[in-house]
């Protein structure tokens, strides 16, 4: 399909039938998770954009200064005539600053699980950037997807996958889908990505509670998301948002706390929440470079590069297939 700027969108968009899916297997748990990459619809998409730009928020602004201070050398690492698949793409603040600095780039492929938020900022980059082929896929990256077919052979192909994301794979799937990004660079592309960092816990929980309540509304947008979408019928007002650090596995876990005992109604099921039970639903797991190092040997990706900020609070790092 094709929107307004004539760009063409390969749409595997999730279907509403494995939302729910998804939603009751993780509410029928003994302890309750939701999938955190249901977060993203439009609104949810916006308030992600809000609280990137949130004072407490560090990963955001650190990578902007990182890729700003480095930009030319990781486009001298991914070089010429490359095409540039970016996992999450969201709102593509960063990979303007990318595809400043690379030389003759093949296309653009930008990746993401909300159709409307990816179409709009699609749209944008086309406008600015009217020689590049961008070809948006509407799509959960986790799963397999085919790439478009680019009118210029690349010389390599990167995947670009900023932010903080991977951080929230339990380290098993997040060398899964390193092993996946691995397969789609094939034997000569590289992987350049944002790499969240262990830091004070203090800066980290601040980091996902700010003051202003965006990330609080952000974590509760998906239970109003599976309202309007699953005819379920959750109570905002009786769940509270909560972030916490656990230094055993290295992560900021968000959960939402039932501040009451009350039953809902979702795809038809009674769930029973107890007061004070909480939903999981977001791991952020945070590295040193040793152990992300680690991670990425198990998928078959070398780490080639880093760059840091001064304070060492995040990493982009340039990984090379084995």
């Amino acid at each position: 399909m094709s929107d307004e700027a004539g760009l063409a969108l390969i749409d595997l968009e999730p279907a509403r039938t494995r939302f729910l899916e998804d939603c009751l297997a993780g509410l029928r748990a003994p302890t309750k998770t939701l999938p955190c990459k249901y977060f993203y619809d439009q609104r949810g998409s916006e308030l992600f954009d809000a609280i990137c730009e949130l004072p407490e928020y560090y990963p955001t602004r650190t990578e902007l200064q990182i890729m700003e201070r480095h930009g030319d050398e990781m486009a001298g690492v991914l070089g010429d005539h490359c095409r540039v698949v970016e996992y999450g793409s969201g709102s593509s603040a960063k990979t303007r600053l990318l595809l400043d600095r690379l030389e003759k780039p093949s296309a653009y492929v930008p990746l993401d699980i909300s159709r409307d938020h990816l179409l709009a900022s699609a749209a944008a980059l086309a406008r600015d950037y009217p020689q590049l082929e961008i070809q948006p896929v509407c799509a959960d990256f986790t799963q397999p997807f085919h790439l478009p077919k680019p009118t210029r052979t690349p010389r390599r192909t990167a995947v670009y996958f900023p932010g903080s994301t991977i951080g929230n794979f339990e380290p098993r799937e997040a060398v899964r889908l390193l092993q996946v990004a691995h397969r789609t660079i094939g034997t000569d592309g590289m992987l350049l990505i944002g790499v969240d960092l262990v830091k004070d816990a203090a800066i980290l929980e601040r980091a996902y509670d700010d003051s202003a309540g965006v990330t609080a509304d952000f974590n509760l947008n998906l239970l109003e998301r599976m309202n309007a979408e699953l005819d379920a019928d959750f109570d905002l007002a009786s769940f509270r948002h909560r972030a916490t650090w656990r230094p055993g596995p290295s992560r900021i876990e968000m959960h939402l706390v039932s501040l009451r005992d009350q039953t809902v109604t979702l795809g038809g099921e009674r769930i029973d929440f107890a007061g004070g039970e909480s939903i999981c639903t977001e791991h952020s797991h945070k590295y040193t470079l040793g152990s992300f190092a680690e991670l990425g040997a198990e998928a078959g990706l070398l780490v080639e590069e880093v760059w840091m900020d001064p304070d060492r609070l995040f990493s982009v790092q340039a990984l090379r297939a084995t």
